[in-house]
């Protein structure tokens, strides 16, 4: 099909992402249909098929964006060499990362259950790697005598979950600055996880 006179698909192609992002963030994948997003864009319904085969597809691809770019920029992260450098390396990574993503997170946190089981076993695949460098550092932590981690698994999850909710109630301008935060939330970290 030829792209329609005076289209430009580096532009309408991110257009499309951004739209349908904030769409399925604010109202629900369920509840947003491709005509609307083809109406935010400014382009007809057809279009958005030049860029998308389906509106699974579309969700299925920001989400699995949105993993590999978090789990590109924690590989490229300066971690440290101890157990504590490494989790404080996290947790101020991962405020950082996700503060700055509220749509994105939501998605990526939020629409799992309407994937289909093979996109979701994809996006299931991504989180778990996640997961597994902060649990890896707990049971380093615990080796080293540094931390006291019961179980490693049930506190990676608990610490992901508290984590996880800052991009839902932060606002830059607030009553505290984001290194304040990563200051909070790295002592809770740490309590959490103090011999």
């Amino acid at each position: 099909m030829a792209r329609k006179a005076g289209s430009h698909a580096d532009i309408t192609g991110p257009a499309i992402r951004e739209v349908a992002q904030r769409l399925f963030a604010h109202s629900g994948y369920a509840a947003v249909s491709m005509r609307q997003i083809a109406a935010e864009v400014g382009v007809g319904v057809g279009a958005l098929y030049l860029y998308t085969p389906d509106k699974q597809t579309l969700l299925f691809d920001l989400m699995r964006d949105h993993m590999s770019a978090l789990l590109d920029a924690w590989e490229a992260t300066d971690k440290g060499e101890t157990p504590e450098a490494q989790l404080q390396a996290f947790v101020s990574f991962h405020i950082d990362f996700h503060i700055d993503r509220p749509d994105a997170v939501f998605l990526a946190y939020m629409e799992l259950r309407n994937l289909t089981p093979e996109n979701f076993a994809v996006i299931e695949a991504l989180r778990r790697q996640y997961e597994d460098h902060l649990q890896d550092i707990l049971t380093l932590g615990q080796e080293a005598g540094a931390f006291h981690v019961e179980d490693a698994r049930v506190i990676t999850m608990a610490l992901i979950a508290m984590l996880a909710g800052i991009h839902v109630w932060y606002r830059d301008g607030g009553r505290l600055s984001r290194d304040r935060i990563q200051t909070l939330y790295l002592e809770l970290v740490r309590r959490t996880v103090s011999p």
